[in-house]
């Protein structure tokens, strides 16, 4: 198949188009590099060093022997570019990454929220629409999040993005299957939840395939391919805007910085290991819906832990101290979190769970790279609310 990866310069874009080179399929990564834009804003590096896009396409031509080519150019702005290299390319699949991907940061400012929903809202309406423009047969495949559902249950296991429920009509109670009821916790997981509308509108107007991955929390760094040449390294974010909770841990760990567990630490979060998610994608490109089907929605995850649980993990193993902080977030304190992750599982996805990588994160990458670290950069300081900052602030 010839795939567009949209956002393929990031952490999960990235290693996905090596993944999908390997295995044979034609890539065009389309990227702006905003992401390394970002890191210039923010001051922070990834803790692995990531070269630049030339050198990494070089590299993986030399260790695979094939090529995947690239297009600057800015999802959400560039329309007629975007349609223009839709027609050139009549690409199989489109795989929709180019969305600004943190919650901390999207919550940093009002110019970072509007930032958020410019970049997110306009990259997808302008996917979509730019694939009913060109008439093509394309599958769309997204990379959503858990964080749609929102980080409690009533009691039951979140579905694979439709509940079923019973409406009250004149003639009695009929079944009816709905979107689950959006719940974000953020500017971020807010334009995610409207990604959903679009999709449902596109595809119930339109008839385009759509495939919408709810992902869990991204943990790891390497793939198989990534691994092959360190040219290919992926991204290893660990500041507190950026880096995802679990590796934040390892990072720390490494580098004997006490971890920092926000609140009680009693959230229930859903993992996946970045090898997994490269692999969640492959089957999902592979496995396009029917003509006619509505929006395929799949729960993209493994396993749910709680934060302080994580935490005690590593500090066994690596006798590092837990600090618990205030939380910038807000949420509850504690939740419980079922998840129903069927489709992937008959697919064939055979998980990694964290006891049988953890180590491997701790001493091939955290420890490796730990020179890279600004400590300044550990903490999280983008609060939800302003009056829970000035509290701290007062505190502090």
């Amino acid at each position: 198949m010839k795939v567009l990866v949209l956002g393929g310069d990031g952490f999960c874009g990235w290693p996905s188009a090596l993944h999908l080179s390997a295995r044979g399929h034609d890539v065009v990564i389309v990227d702006n590099l905003s992401r390394r834009k970002i890191d210039i804003e923010l001051e922070v590096d990834s803790l692995t060093p990531i070269r630049p896009m030339g050198e990494r396409l070089e590299a993986w031509k030399e260790v695979s022997g094939k090529e995947i080519r690239f297009k600057d150019l800015t999802i959400g702005k560039d329309y007629q570019e975007l349609v223009d290299l839709i027609l050139e390319e009549k690409p199989d699949s489109i795989i929709h990454f180019a969305e600004q991907r943190a919650a901390p940061y999207s919550m940093k400012s009002a110019r970072h929220k509007r930032y958020t929903v410019d970049n997110n809202l306009n990259a997808t309406n302008d996917v979509l629409a730019a694939i009913v423009d060109t008439g093509l047969d394309i599958h769309l495949v997204h990379l959503g999040t858990m964080g749609v559902y929102g980080y409690g249950t009533a009691g039951m296991k979140i579905p694979e993005g439709y509940l079923k429920v019973k409406v009250e009509t004149r003639e009695g109670l009929k079944d009816q299957e709905i979107l689950y009821p959006a719940n974000p916790g953020s500017i971020y997981h807010m334009t995610k939840t409207q990604d959903q509308l679009f999709f449902h509108f596109y595809n119930k107007n339109d008839k385009v395939k759509i495939t919408d991955l709810h992902q869990g929390i991204v943990w790891g760094t390497q793939t198989e391919e990534t691994k092959k040449d360190e040219r290919l390294i992926n991204r290893f974010d660990y500041d507190g805007d950026y880096g995802t909770v679990l590796n934040r841990f390892l990072m720390q760990a490494a580098i004997e910085f006490p971890m920092t567990v926000h609140g009680t630490g009693g959230q229930t979060r859903a993992f996946i290991h970045i090898q997994d998610t490269v692999r969640c994608i492959q089957l999902a490109v592979e496995n396009p819906p029917e003509h006619g089907e509505r929006t395929r929605i799949m729960n993209q995850m493994t396993e749910t832990h709680r934060v302080r649980e994580l935490a005690e993990m590593i500090a066994n193993i690596s006798k590092t101290e837990v600090a618990y902080l205030p939380n910038p977030r807000n949420e509850a304190d504690e939740n419980e979190l079922h998840v129903e992750n069927d489709t992937f599982l008959s697919m064939g996805l055979k998980p990694i769970t964290l006891a049988e990588g953890l180590m491997e994160e701790v001493t091939e990458i955290a420890k490796k790279y730990s020179d890279r670290c600004d400590r300044s950069k550990v903490k999280s300081v983008s609060y939800w609310n302003k009056d829970r900052e000035a509290a701290q602030s007062e505190k502090g």
